[in-house]
């Protein structure tokens, strides 16, 4: 039987904090009558954007925590002095067993921090790792890391690898997700040597990997999830959204520069408005934190609610496919795997 989630959601987080947190909640619930949905934070301004007729009885509630993280505060100042914060309730519902995931559009930063000091990472993960899709030429593509870890070794990139694997795999309903290795050529002597020795690493492994992809790959190759550094991937990540909003800026001014071009953007428009849909930045919002012995879901800070209904909606997923106990039963394999082997080379 499916599993019937509940998320903790924080509800004072983000740009716009319960204006958005509050709509996207309800519009979540008012989608999969399954759901239940937590707000965590300040309980008189979550109140006063409750609806009147109380339609969602019994699957949402308010859980107070008074105070909240600031985009610019440190992951150091909010793990030690803000204890109540509404990041931290919502994780810890999670920990408790209250809540099946959490769900935060506040500071990247303090919600790592945060959620490994509290979730902790599964036996085997030495980092967790953050992964989210982004479109691409054939749908869209997972990339991990994307800033959590910026020096990787080999191992961890392998790991980030294994993560990306299971979740895809369960997110996709995909069999053999294909993995690439994020490098500045396809040649196998290219590369520093922390991806050289990830390549041996994931070239002996179980998994479909199909060796180094470059940039330009990420969108244009048949390629289910890139690894990289979380220096990498980041770059990699915002540059492409940089690009994103540079071209529709350009295609405005192109279409808005006089009467004719008006008309040629008004006979386009069905091109154009198909266009945006598939690229339209809120249906990819939600990057997951993998490697935790919990659910933990990261939406834009900006999102508006559309954006943020799309990250409970995975968050959602998550829970219904035991995404963290598919990735600890796959890393508690490999490692008795290994030792396995290592047992046979001491005994031959």
């Amino acid at each position: 039987m499916t599993k019937k989630p509940t998320i903790a959601l924080d509800a004072m987080g983000g740009d716009h904090g319960p204006d958005v947190t509050v709509p996207a909640a309800l519009d979540s619930l008012e989608r999969n009558p399954d759901l239940s949905v937590i707000l965590v934070g300040d309980e008189s301004e979550l109140k006063k954007r409750l609806p009147a007729d109380g339609r969602f009885a019994g699957r949402l509630s308010i859980h107070h925590a008074s105070e909240r993280v600031e985009m610019d505060d440190s992951p150091a100042k909010v793990l030690r002095n803000k204890k109540d914060s509404s990041m931290r309730v919502a994780l810890n519902l999670v920990r408790d067993g209250v809540a099946d995931a959490c769900v935060s559009a506040g500071n990247t930063g303090a919600l790592m921090a945060l959620a490994r000091f509290v979730l902790k990472t599964l036996p085997g993960i030495d980092r967790p790792a953050i992964i989210s899709a982004v479109p691409s030429r054939h749908g869209h593509t997972h990339m991990l890391d994307l800033g959590a870890n910026v020096d990787c070794t080999a191992e961890n990139l392998y790991q980030f690898a294994v993560m990306g694997y299971e979740l895809v795999r369960a997110l996709e309903n995909l069999d053999r997700p294909r993995v690439g290795l994020l490098n500045i050529g396809e040649e196998e002597i290219k590369g520093n040597e922390q991806v050289k020795q990830a390549y041996k690493l994931l070239e002996d492994s179980y998994l479909n990997f199909i060796g180094y992809v470059e940039g330009d790959d990420i969108y244009l190759e048949e390629v289910d999830i890139v690894v990289a550094d979380g220096f990498v991937g980041n770059i990699s990540l915002k540059t492409s959204e940089g690009l994103a909003k540079m071209i529709g800026e350009a295609l405005k001014q192109s279409f808005g520069r006089n009467l004719f071009t008006k008309l040629a953007g008004l006979a386009a428009m069905p091109v154009l408005s198909a266009f945006k849909k598939r690229f339209d930045p809120r249906q990819y919002n939600g990057a997951s934190f993998v490697g935790l012995r919990g659910i933990v879901v990261k939406s834009h800070g900006n999102a508006d609610r559309v954006a943020l209904a799309n990250a409970i909606r995975m968050a959602v997923i998550e829970v219904e496919k035991g995404v963290p106990m598919l990735i600890g039963q796959r890393i508690e394999s490999i490692f008795a795997d290994s030792q396995g082997d290592e047992s046979k080379r001491k005994s031959a």
